[in-house]
C-alpha cells in the first residue's frame, strides 16, 4: 500500500515538521509583538529570544497537549498518512492565506480543523471525537477571555499601585519586567503550539504500526517539534507582529508586561490540562484586556472584530481545504496502486 510506505510516510512527517515551521513562522507575533511594540527589544533580538525560548519549552512541558491532538480528536484507527498529509496542506493553506492578509488567525485551529475535515472525507463524522473537539470548542471562547481578564486585572492593580508615579516612571521599571514576561510567554508558546505537531507525528507512527505499545511520544519526535518551531520563529512573520503589536492598541512596557503575564498564565494551565488552546486568540485577548483598563475606545474594535471572523472561520476553513486535499490525494494514491 503506497499511503503505508516508509517513504510515503517519510515525507508526510517531513510536512508535519515544514508545518511546524510556518507554525513558528506565522505565530511568532504571538511572542513578540508586544516586547517590540514597546521597543523593549529590537526586532531581530526579540526574535532569538522568543526562538530560544520556543525550544527550552522542551524541557519544561510534558506531552499533555500532544496526546490530546493524537488521541482526543479522532479515532486513531482510521489515521493513515493520506489523512495526516491531506490535514497538514488544509492548515498550512490556511496559514499562508491568513499570514498574506496579516491576519493572525490559529494554526492550532487550522491543524486541527484539517485533521477533522480529512478524517470526515474518510470515515464520517462518527470517527471525531466529541469529547476532545467539545474541549477545543469551548477554548477557542475561553483563551481568549481568560486572557482578556487577567491582562485587565494586572494592568488595573498596577495602575492603582502606581497612582502616583508618571508614565515615563512606570514604563522604565516595566522594561525589564517584560523581558521575564516574554520570556514566560515564549515559554508557553513554544510548550503549547509545538506539542500539536508532536501529537499529529506520533498519530501517524501509532496508526500505521511503526509505534510498538502504548501511545507515546517518541524522544527524536518531541526535540525535531521543537527545532522546526524555533527555527520558524527565528525566520520572523513581520506582517502578522504589525497587528499584534501596533494595531490593536498602543502598547507601553507596563501594558506589554500585563498582556504577556496574563497571555502566560493562560497558556501554562492550558498546557498542563492537555488542551490545545490558540496561542494567537490568547494574546490578542490579552492586549485587548490592557487596552480596556484605559478605556474601551482605546481598542481598535474594527480590526477586532476582522480577527474575530478569523478565528470564526479558520476551522471550517481548513476542513474543506483539506477534504479537497484528501479527495485529491486518495485519487492519486489509488491511480498508483
Amino acid at each position: 500500500m503506497v499511503e503505508n510506505s516508509l517513504i510515503f510516510i517519510c515525507i508526510v512527517i517531513a510536512v508535519a515538521l515544514i508545518f511546524d515551521f510556518i507554525n513558528g513562522f506565522h505565530d511568532a507575533a504571538n511572542s513578540i509583538a508586544t516586547v517590540v511594540s514597546t521597543r523593549v527589544l529590537r526586532p531581530q533580538t526579540a526574535v532569538l529570544f522568543a526562538a530560544f525560548f520556543n525550544f527550552v519549552a522542551f524541557f519544561v512541558f510534558g506531552s499533555h497537549v500532544a496526546n490530546m491532538i493524537g488521541k482526543g480528536v479522532v479515532d486513531p484507527a482510521v489515521v493513515d498518512s493520506v489523512i495526516v498529509m491531506a490535514a497538514l496542506f488544509g492548515a498550512i493553506a490556511w496559514d499562508i492565506i491568513t499570514w498574506y492578509y496579516g491576519i493572525p488567525s490559529s494554526s492550532s485551529h487550522a491543524l486541527i480543523g484539517g485533521l477533522s475535515g480529512a478524517v470526515i472525507a474518510k470515515a464520517g463524522v462518527h470517527a471525531l471525537q466529541s469529547s476532545g473537539l467539545i474541549k477545543i470548542a469551548v477554548s477557542i471562547i475561553l483563551s481568549p477571555v481568560l486572557g482578556f481578564v487577567l491582562a485587565y486585572i494586572f494592568m488595573t492593580i498596577v495602575a492603582i499601585f502606581s497612582v502616583r508615579s508618571t508614565l515615563t516612571t512606570l514604563n522604565s521599571r516595566f522594561r525589564k519586567l517584560q523581558l521575564v514576561s516574554a520570556s514566560l510567554y515564549s515559554l508557553g508558546h513554544g510548550g503549547n503550539d509545538a506539542q500539536k505537531t508532536m501529537g499529529i507525528i506520533t498519530v501517524l507512527l501509532f496508526s500505521t504500526g511503526m509505534l510498538k505499545g502504548e501511545f507515546h511520544v517518541p524522544l527524536w519526535v518531541a526535540l525535531a517539534c521543537y527545532i522546526a518551531m524555533a527555527l520558524g520563529t527565528l525566520s520572523g512573520g513581520w506582517r502578522i507582529v504589525r497587528t499584534m503589536g501596533m494595531k490593536i492598541t498602543k502598547l507601553q512596557p507596563v501594558g506589554g508586561f500585563c498582556a504577556e503575564t496574563g497571555g502566560a498564565i493562560t497558556l501554562f494551565l492550558a498546557t498542563a490540562l492537555g488542551i490545545p488552546v490558540s496561542t494567537t486568540h490568547t494574546i490578542t485577548g490579552s492586549i485587548m484586556g490592557v487596552g480596556a483598563v484605559t478605556k474601551f475606545s482605546a481598542v481598535r474594535w474594527g480590526v477586532a472584530e476582522k480577527i474575530v471572523w478569523a478565528w470564526i472561520l479558520t476551522v471550517p476553513a481548513s476542513a474543506f481545504i483539506s477534504i479537497l486535499c484528501w479527495w485529491i490525494l486518495h485519487f492519486i494514491v489509488k491511480s498508483i496502486q
